[in-house]
């Protein structure tokens, strides 16, 4: 698997310097754009709730762009931080590859 050493940029990142600021637009206008809870937006801007695919789906909507490109800017960082993360790098050297079925 190819990693680069350097950290993907986040979903809050993205979402907060790609987005909002260039459109001057406060979580509680986001919120009310995506017809959700301001606490949900504060959330995904500080790093504290990931993009599932129904929020994929709303911010798609809201930014006229694809689900896939939330979910992939998710998948890089979610992908990223495993393979950077001592004990999932542990857990994931223990894995046995299966031997192929010949």
């Amino acid at each position: 698997m190819l990693m680069t050493k350097r950290k993907p940029a986040t979903v809050a990142e993205i979402l907060v310097e790609e987005f909002m600021v260039p459109m001057n637009l406060t979580q509680a206008a986001l919120a009310a754009a995506m017809g959700v809870p301001r606490k949900h937006v504060n959330e995904l801007c500080n790093h504290r709730r990931n993009v599932t695919a129904p929020t994929a789906l709303i911010l798609a909507r809201v930014f006229g762009n694809s689900p896939d490109f939330w979910l992939n800017v998710q998948r890089r960082t979610d992908l990223w931080e495993a393979m950077h993360s001592p004990r999932e790098r542990e857990r994931i050297e223990r894995a046995k590859p299966l031997e192929s079925a010949a």
